[in-house]
């Protein structure tokens, strides 16, 4: 009977072709019928007749998803105004978990849980939601289950062997981290805490959020992820309460790897504020990272930056970060593992990763994703126009890394001039040695 009734729109489509409410009608039924290949090639229609029309753009999203085109989803539902639908918001948040963007989907998931405190939803509970219950303890008492409910907590299944390259920010990070968790008396017996901070630093899309979650995966620790938006507040002393509710809830939940993004916006040098505000939070922050009131054994903390020349100095006092580490672009061995792993889902053809990996010097881990992006999209173009799965050559990649342009390279035309002419400790001697300026 619905079959009936779709091909009677079809029929009706065809004498009013640019009737939007007609087609838009036909594509959500299509929808409805699981005709997702069809349904998302009318809602495209209807985008060319009605340029930003909100219900094919959220009619299209949702082919996409079922289709496990989620990267495609991701950037429609991007497009579409923030008030969206709690049933779109859910498969908004489902594509994000596929694309491993947790941080994106737990702010989104956040907004659902403060319109309905209660609501859950097992599978997206499972990948971002850490409950009182989960807790290495127990019993808990109200202020950690708020505590719990207010930040996003979860355990990455990652591990370093999903860590293309990298071998000597492993090795760091292990000697830091993970051999003190392993061995602990043998530590103790020189002396040694478990905890402490890193500071990794180096170009954007190099993978420091990505090692900073395959460490926590290594310990079996929980993992917390916070951003800028977690701490600033409109009110005076609420950013300092919220600075200290993140190291609180860490302590509670230890082992817990806490890891701060973009930190530089968050521990900027206290000379170059003019806002007492900030300097207030830096103070606390410094002051958490000392555990002068508290224990921070087994709270471990790592910190990513763009711009480690922009850090206060008292960050980089033994104690608080004092590890810091140069994450530099994948060589060329590690480039062919990160190729090898994004195409692994994908319908490829006996691809010459080495040939690909040796064309792409300079690429960001966050660069190859786009390279095979863009080869993925010219192919979802020939398989639409062919009507079959055609799969991706070693010919596509390297058309597609002739387009794609590293972006580190204007990140190192900064770092230079800083390893240049402000490295008096030597704290740069990582970028002169990536350079090849300096043995």
């Amino acid at each position: 009977m619905q079959n009936e009734s779709i091909k009677s729109l079809q029929e009706a489509l065809e004498y009013s072709p640019d009737n939007v409410p007609l087609r838009l009608h036909l594509a959500e039924s299509m929808l409805q019928e699981k005709m997702y290949a069809e349904a998302a090639g009318q809602f495209s229609e209807t985008l060319n007749r009605s340029y930003g029309n909100t219900r094919a753009r959220l009619g299209l999203a949702a082919c996409y998803y079922h289709q496990q085109k989620y990267s495609a989803a991701v950037v429609v539902y991007e497009q579409l105004p923030h008030q969206l639908p709690v049933d779109a918001m859910l498969l908004y948040i489902r594509c994000l978990i596929k694309e491993h963007s947790l941080q994106q989907a737990a702010e989104l998931y956040q907004k659902i849980l403060v319109q309905s405190p209660g609501f859950q939803d097992e599978e997206i509970d499972q990948h971002l939601r850490v409950t009182a219950s989960s807790s290495v303890h127990e019993e808990t008492d109200e202020d950690e289950k708020m505590l719990s409910q207010k930040y996003f907590m979860e355990k990455p299944n990652l591990k370093f062997e999903d860590v293309g390259g990298m071998k000597r920010v492993k090795d760091e990070i292990s000697l830091k981290i993970i051999q003190p968790l392993k061995n602990p008396d043998l530590y103790k017996a020189y002396g040694k805490k478990i905890g402490g901070g890193i500071l990794l630093y180096g170009p954007p899309g190099c993978g420091k959020t990505f090692i900073a979650k395959a460490t926590a995966g290594e310990i079996h620790a929980k993992f917390i992820n916070i951003g800028l938006h977690d701490i600033l507040d409109m009110w005076v002393g609420n950013s300092e309460k919220n600075l200290h509710e993140i190291f609180e809830l860490a302590r509670q939940s230890a082992p817990c790897v806490l890891f701060f993004d973009e930190v530089d916006a968050i521990g900027a040098s206290r000379s170059d504020l003019r806002q007492s505000a900030m300097r207030h939070v830096i103070n606390q922050f410094l002051a958490e990272l000392d555990g002068v009131q508290t224990n921070n054994e087994g709270v471990l903390i790592l910190a990513a930056t763009n711009a480690p020349w922009s850090i206060d100095p008292a960050f980089r006092r033994p104690g608080r970060f004092d590890r810091i580490i140069f994450v530099e672009p994948p060589d060329a061995i590690a480039r062919e593992e990160i190729l090898q792993s994004l195409l692994k889902d994908k319908p490829a053809q006996a691809i010459d990763t080495k040939k690909v990996a040796d064309q792409i010097h300079d690429f960001s881990g966050a660069d190859i994703k786009a390279l095979i992006d863009i080869a993925v999209e010219e192919k979802l173009r020939e398989s639409m126009a062919t009507g079959s799965v055609q799969p991706i050559t070693t010919k596509d990649l390297l058309r597609a890394g002739k387009i794609q342009k590293p972006t580190t390279l204007e990140w190192f035309s900064s770092a230079r001039n800083y390893a240049l002419y402000a490295n008096e400790s030597g704290l740069y001697d990582e970028i002169l040695r990536y350079l090849k300026i300096k043995k």
